[in-house]
Formats: C-alpha cells, sequence, structure tokens
C-alpha cells in the first residue's frame, strides 16, 4: 500500500516550505539520528545522548507554548516531551476530555505529521540544543474502531469501543502504522532531535484499561485468556486442582466478571476465588506484553538508538486490579525497556511524601531507569478551560487535585520536595506542566535550575555510609485479591505515608525481587501486605532473625513481628502504623534516625532533604563525621560533624549535600 504524508500549510512561508520538503523525507532521505542510553555508574543511573550526560530532568506541557520553552532552556533543561496521538479520541473517557492534538493516522495508509513538525519547530526555536522524548498514544481512531470490530473492545449494550488489549489484530495494525511513524521521524531533520518514545495507550496515556474495558466481551481476550492459562498451567489437572473445579478443561474455562458489585469485604479465598486472580494475572500481562512488543519495534527501528520507556507498575498506590498494573515483575524482564514511569500518589499536602507509585528498587535491580512525572500543582497553576478551548468539558479538571496551593512559598517547597526525593533516591523525572505556565516565575524556575545543578556540581555518589537500614518488601498482586477494588488494599499500603516520616530512608522492592535484596545492610525488613508467606520466604525470616535483623511482616489479618531477640509478636488487627510507633521498632531494632521529629527525611547518595509542615528547630544526628554543604549556595557548612541544628520555616524543604568523612 502506498503511503501518503498529508499535511496542513503554516501561515509562516518558510514553515510551509519545510512541510513540503517533509513530504520527500518520507521516501527515503535519511538524517544523522542522535543515540540516546543509560549507562550506570556506582549504582546509579545516568542518561547519555550522543555521548554527553544529561540531568535525567526533563519538561512537558500539553499544550507546548515557545515561551514557556525559552524559560525552560534558560534553567540548563534540554530535553523536552511532546505528546503525539494516532487518533482524535481524549486520554481520559470518564471524563470526556478531548485530544491534545491532531490525529496523526487519517486512513489506512495515510497520515498527518503536522503536529509533530510544529512541536519540534516550537521546540528547536527556544532551545537549539533541545533533545526530545516523544509520547507516542496508540489508541486508535474512530474509523479504525468501526472498520475493525473484531480488533475493538465489544461492550455488554453491543456496542465497540477503541481496540481490544488482547487482539493480534489491534496489536498488527498498529505496529505497522507506528513502524510507518518511525521512519518518518527517524527520516525527517527532527531525528537529531530526537531522543527517546515513551510508549502509550489505554487510559490517561498509563496503560490502564477504560473502564469500559473491564467486560470487554471480545471472543479474541476469551480465546488469549485460555491461551495463556494453557501456557502456564500445562495441562486439565493443574488447571482444575488450581481453580478447584473437577470439571473444568481449557476448552470450557472462562474469564472471571472483574467489573461485578462489591459483594464482601474479605479477602479472596484462594481454594474459591482462583479464577479472579487468573484474570487480573492475564489482564496485567496483556498490557506489559503489549509494551514490550512496541518498545521492541522503537528499538528494531532506531537500530537501537532512541530510548523507551512507559508508564506501568502502579502497585504502591492505585489499588484497584482492574486498572491491569500488576506485572511490573515481568515488564522489568523486557531488554528493549529502558525506563518506566508513574506521577508522584496524589496526596498532594504539606507535611508529607509523595513517593513514585512503584518499587523503584526493584526497576534499579533491573538496570532500568525510574522517571517521576512531577505534575505539581503550584499557586499559579491554570486551569485548562482557561488555556485553551474545546478540550476541557464543562465542570472538568476545575477542582480538587487540579487546583495548587494558595501560596508560593508552599509551591516551593513542592518542588523541592520532588528535587529532594530524586536525589536522594537516585531517580529523575519530568516537570509536567500539564497547560503551561504553571512554573513561570522566578522562584520556581530557580528550584528547576538548581535542581539541574545540583545533579550536574555535586553528582550523586554511592552513599555507603548512609544506605537504608530499613527494606520494605511489597506484592504487587495483592489488589487481585482484594474484592472492593482498592479499599483493603489501601489499609495496609497506606503505610507509605508514615514511613517516610521515621528519620531515615528506606528501601522499596517487589516480592519477586527478594533472593536479590542486599539484606547485609538491613536491620529491619518489613513485608508489607504479603497476604500469606511460602516456605522459601519462612526460610527467609529465620535466616533474618538470626542474622539480627528485625521482621515485620503484615498481612491481612494484623502484623507478626519477628524480634531477633524476643521471639515472635502477633498484633492482631494492626495494619496501619503511626511514624512514631515505627520510629520505635527502629530504634530497637538499631536503624539510625537522624532526627526524631516527624517530618518527611530523606537521605542517600550523599543528599538529605528534610520537609515540614509546622518548621522550628531541628537536630540532625549522623552516625559518621561529615562535610554539611549548601548546595543552593555552593557554600559550607561544617567542615566536619556528627550533629548540626537546622531552624526550619513553616511549610518549607531543606535539601543539603552530605559528604561523610574518613574516620
Amino acid at each position: 500500500m502506498k503511503k501518503v504524508f498529508t499535511c496542513c500549510l503554516f501561515d509562516n512561508p518558510y514553515h510551509s516550505f519545510l512541510l513540503m520538503l517533509l513530504l520527500f523525507v518520507g521516501n527515503g532521505w535519511v538524517h544523522a539520528q542522535s543515540r540516546a542510553e543509560i549507562k550506570w555508574t556506582e549504582g546509579n543511573p545516568s542518561l547519555v545522548i550522543d555521548g554527553e550526560t544529561y540531568p535525567p530532568y526533563a519538561y512537558m506541557s500539553y499544550l507546548g507554548e515557545e515561551q514557556y520553552y525559552k524559560e525552560i532552556a534558560a534553567t540548563g533543561i534540554h530535553i523536552y516531551n511532546i505528546p503525539a496521538y494516532l487518533g482524535e479520541g481524549g486520554i481520559n473517557t470518564i471524563s470526556g476530555i478531548g485530544a491534545f492534538r491532531a490525529p496523526i493516522w487519517l486512513g489506512e495508509g495515510k497520515y498527518d505529521f503536522t503536529g509533530l513538525v510544529k512541536d519540534f519547530e516550537k521546540i528547536i526555536e527556544a532551545d537549539s540544543k533541545a533533545k526530545v522524548i516523544i509520547r507516542f498514544y496508540l489508541d486508535p481512531p474512530k474509523w479504525w474502531t468501526q472498520l475493525y470490530p473484531e480488533a475493538s473492545a465489544h461492550l455488554p449494550d453491543g456496542t465497540t469501543f477503541r481496540q481490544c488489549f488482547a487482539s493480534e489484530i489491534w496489536r498488527e495494525k498498529t505496529a505497522e502504522v507506528f513502524r510507518d511513524c518511525m521512519d518518518w521521524l527517524i527520516g525527517s531533520p527532527y531525528s537529531k532531535y530526537l531522543a527517546g518514545i515513551h510508549v502509550a495507550s489505554g487510559f490517561t496515556e498509563e496503560w490502564f484499561y477504560h473502564p469500559k474495558q473491564y467486560q470487554d466481551q471480545n471472543p479474541v481476550r476469551l480465546q488469549a485468556f485460555r491461551k495463556w492459562l494453557k501456557e502456564n498451567y500445562k495441562n486439565n489437572g493443574a488447571l482444575r486442582k488450581a481453580w478447584n473445579k473437577p470439571s473444568l478443561t481449557f476448552e470450557n474455562v472462562q474469564l472471571a466478571n472483574i467489573d461485578e458489585p462489591v459483594k464482601h469485604r474479605e479477602w479472596r479465598n484462594p481454594d474459591r476465588d482462583r479464577n479472579y486472580i487468573d484474570t487480573y494475572r492475564f489482564q496485567a500481562e496483556v498490557l506489559v506484553d503489549n509494551i514490550a512488543y512496541f518498545s521492541k519495534i522503537v528499538k528494531e527501528k532506531s537500530r537501537g538508538n532512541l530510548l523507551t520507556g512507559a508508564f506501568s507498575g502502579y502497585h504502591y498506590f492505585v489499588g484497584d486490579a482492574r486498572r491491569g498494573h500488576g506485572a511490573l515483575a515481568k515488564l522489568l524482564d523486557c531488554p528493549d525497556l529502558d525506563y518506566l514511569s508513574s506521577p508522584n500518589v496524589y496526596n498532594r499536602v504539606i507535611g508529607e511524601d509523595w513517593p513514585a507509585m512503584a518499587a523503584i528498587n526493584s526497576v534499579h535491580l533491573h538496570g532500568k531507569l525510574w522517571l517521576t512525572e512531577n505534575d505539581t500543582r503550584t499557586s499559579i497553576t491554570t486551569l485548562l478551560k482557561d488555556r485553551s478551548t474545546g478540550i476541557a468539558p464543562p465542570g472538568q479538571y476545575e477542582s480538587g487535585v487540579w487546583l495548587g496551593p494558595e501560596e508560593m512559598d508552599t509551591s516551593v517547597s513542592f518542588l523541592w520536595k520532588n528535587t529532594a526525593r530524586m536525589l536522594a533516591y537516585g531517580y529523575g523525572g519530568w516537570w509536567f506542566d500539564m497547560w503551561g505556565g504553571w512554573f513561570s516565575d522566578p522562584e520556581l524556575l530557580r528550584v528547576l535550575e538548581k535542581t539541574q545543578q545540583c545533579h550536574t556540581i555535586f553528582p550523586p555518589s554511592t552513599g555507603e555510609k548512609m544506605k537504608p537500614q530499613v527494606g520494605v518488601v511489597v506484592d504487587e498482586e495483592i489488589s487481585f485479591w482484594d474484592p472492593t477494588y482498592g479499599h483493603l488494599t489501601e489499609n495496609i499500603l497506606s503505610n507509605r505515608y508514615p514511613l517516610a516520616k521515621t528519620g531515615t530512608s528506606y528501601d522499596l522492592f517487589l516480592r519477586t525481587d527478594l533472593k536479590s535484596m542486599p539484606t547485609s545492610q538491613y536491620k529491619v525488613v518489613w513485608l508489607m501486605g504479603l497476604l500469606e508467606i511460602n516456605s522459601k520466604e519462612e526460610s527467609r525470616i529465620k535466616k533474618w532473625t538470626k542474622q539480627g535483623i528485625t521482621v515485620l511482616w503484615t498481612n491481612g489479618k494484623g502484623t507478626k513481628i519477628f524480634d531477633p531477640n524476643g521471639g515472635e509478636l502477633f498484633l492482631d488487627g494492626k495494619l496501619k502504623w503511626s511514624a512514631s510507633e515505627l520510629g520505635e521498632i527502629w530504634a530497637r531494632a538499631g536503624v539510625h534516625r537522624y532526627v526524631d521529629t516527624e517530618d518527611v527525611f530523606y537521605i542517600g547518595r550523599n543528599r538529605m532533604g528534610i520537609h515540614t509542615k509546622k518548621g522550628g528547630e531541628r537536630t540532625i544526628n549522623f552516625p559518621f563525621n561529615a562535610q554539611v554543604i549548601d548546595p543552593l549556595e555552593n557554600k559550607i557548612l561544617y567542615d566536619s560533624t556528627r550533629q548540626f541544628k537546622l531552624t526550619l520555616k513553616p511549610k518549607s524543604t531543606v535539601l543539603l549535600r552530605v559528604n561523610p568523612l574518613e574516620n
């Protein structure tokens, strides 16, 4: 089939000429291409593009205005994310929000890359050093859904909706189009600015199932499920035993109804509810298989030169298993994926930690970079309805989480908290200026600029002497067992908030990485949300306690404490812990607490951050002699000290460089 590239003309004659030129580019002209890769040095990831190391921080705006690109370039940020959409449908099918760009895929073999050209031109005009990562949204256009109903989601009312994620037709047809788009990009003059592709699909671009897809009745979904079961159970006997159904076969097995009303509020029974567990596992693996599939296309088309990334693995915050984020462990084995992402959790209040939504230490363990989405609201945050027309439906995106704090000081504190966490925990991210102008103030832009400088002037180290002494292990499948679509799960995972206020940092791993955890550094290991433990895990607990490690195991009934000196104690019903309660356990176990107040505290990689709501005087205690530097002023505060005092303003965040000294 002949490929047709159609574009609209610009008002600017030069841009019109350029656009016409690009029609010929798609026919085979080749341009210089950037090479981007992730490199690891002493346990810390670096982003290297064309041989130059970049701080792993970027900027993105859905509306993409040149004036804000210029402000960002002035801060030293030169990595930009831009959106691109195959179809015309919006990303949020509950709110009805519209698409942020015109569709690329106009018909069979017919494409319009006008939106990409405009975005590239605006960025290049603002920043000649720009490197771009495209967030490529793969949901199909409406005309395609109508043309291929057999590859679409089949709804209970008889209508079709977008794609069926389990459909091979959808995947293959989309892959063909995606390859054409990659050919156009790599053959265009913009290839030298292109650093990567963020593969996106589903609800809010985050590889969630759209709610309408929870009840997808397309026969190919059932066929794919039966094939998946056969690959996992091998024979009918194993399937019958697991599901506790004597007459079950691979030919008559059915998907569970994962969208039924809540019937009971107890954890699922493994002898009775295995059909739900396997349906959720299948749902989640379908999504990560698609992420891996499209990431491989990027690597193949770019000959390994472009970064690949995706949103996935929100197990630490999203407790509704219908969303499909329960197979991060499988995705981490994908050789074609370079980074993973999520926003910070949405408890966006002063005085609380906003962790990423996944086990970052497991992500790092498998050689992937973590890039968090800092969609941080500020006191100058704008509403979508005020920045554009025809995108936001009336009454949507106007309240709640869409509003920022009233004060600029709080806004600055929020951004510094984002920075402190990224620096101490060894990951990157992008500043997500959704509708534009959220950071367009000298005080806010200074945070972005200083964040770049902190990473460059004070590069990360192993931070050997300040490695976390607390290791937390979570089961990403816990939500599969939750019939309340997340309420039971949240009772346990809400411990993520007090964890950050115990005066020290912690590592977070997936259950599937238990054998690879560096447990020799820990004095406490918390198995948080493992409903049952197997014989190998029991053996590990015994081994840890013999090594002097205190172990907490929080299941669906309470918490059992394995004390190396005092035996075992079960606290029935104890699922939620306060920061002071955890602090007492840490102290008994010998965990060093740098501060004894319940402020949000980060330390690691020779960086320290403290975020406070109330302010006041704080005493910081190190277990080593350290040089303390104010990285914002590049000023040495203490040449050598084990203790010092800080006076914190209310609603503030302080960032320091800490260099341990030889004893």
